[in-house]
């Protein structure tokens, strides 16, 4: 399945190759392709905050039981590389979603924190499409820009306005916007920083930026008001703990302010 290394990191690759041959072994025709995206693809992957992340291309919807073959596969991951049990995300998706980038209407199948939920995309959609025809590496399948609908950087502007409004504007008003019983406080505030670190960077910048970019355009940019939150979010490390609520939600009011 994967001839060549994909990644510097012997566990990652690892995961991948057997993350790839049980898919393939799991759906056979059914497959049309697995993708590898996010940071590992960007250059500015870390192993102690990354994730993994995936989307996998199907011909088909799941069957439950597939989809319950597909969870056992990704516990059975999980539980021979404990260290990234909770890190390895993505999304299953079907070709027919793939016939425009709108944003599609029906909920797929979601990985995240060792679970698999039943979610619809929100305004990361245009977000993703734009970062899998740029920067995706096809696992199998065919090459990413001959997939996945053509999306420009103008879309992507638009998209990350959207998602700053409808989603996270909303948890300026939410004492609970950064606490889930699924992922630690410092995950998410850390999440949250970094986001709209590439939130600025791309309301003024034609190319597509990682975290690590992002947040140092923002440094340079923006002066010394945000630079010690944002230096803790680029040295934040899983199990960490990570500034609190009211900094991260004054950085947030701030990107609105900049970007709507």
């Amino acid at each position: 399945m994967m001839a060549q290394p994909l990644t510097p990191y012997p566990d990652v690759n690892e995961i991948l190759s057997l993350f790839a041959s049980g898919l393939t072994e799991l759906l056979g025709k059914q497959l049309v392709g697995i993708y590898l995206t996010g940071s590992l693809t960007y250059g500015d992957f870390n192993p102690n905050s990354s994730d993994i992340d995936f989307l996998v291309v199907l011909s088909i919807e799941l069957s439950d039981e597939k989809l319950s073959s597909i969870e056992t596969l990704h516990k059975n991951i999980g539980s021979k590389y404990p260290a990234w049990a909770q890190c390895l995300e993505g999304s299953y998706i079907t070709t027919s979603m793939l016939k425009s980038s709108a944003r599609p209407e029906i909920k797929r199948p979601y990985v995240n924190g060792g679970k698999i939920w039943q979610f619809r995309y929100g305004n990361e959609w245009i977000i993703n499409l734009y970062a899998l025809q740029e920067c995706g590496i096809a696992i199998c399948g065919p090459e990413p820009k001959s997939i996945f609908p053509k999306v420009t950087i103008e879309d992507v502007r638009q998209a990350s306005k959207k998602d700053l409004v409808d989603d996270w504007e909303p948890k300026l008003a939410d004492p609970d916007a950064f606490r889930s019983p699924d992922y630690d406080s410092g995950h998410l505030r850390n999440y949250a920083v970094l986001t709209m670190c590439r939130i600025l960077h791309r309301a003024q910048n034609n190319e597509m930026a990682s975290k690590k970019v992002a947040s140092a355009w923002v440094k340079s940019t923006y002066g010394d008001k945000w630079i010690k939150l944002i230096e803790e979010a680029e040295n934040w490390e899983h199990g960490k703990p990570m500034s609190n609520d009211s900094e991260v939600k004054d950085f947030i009011r701030f990107t609105l302010n900049e970007v709507t």
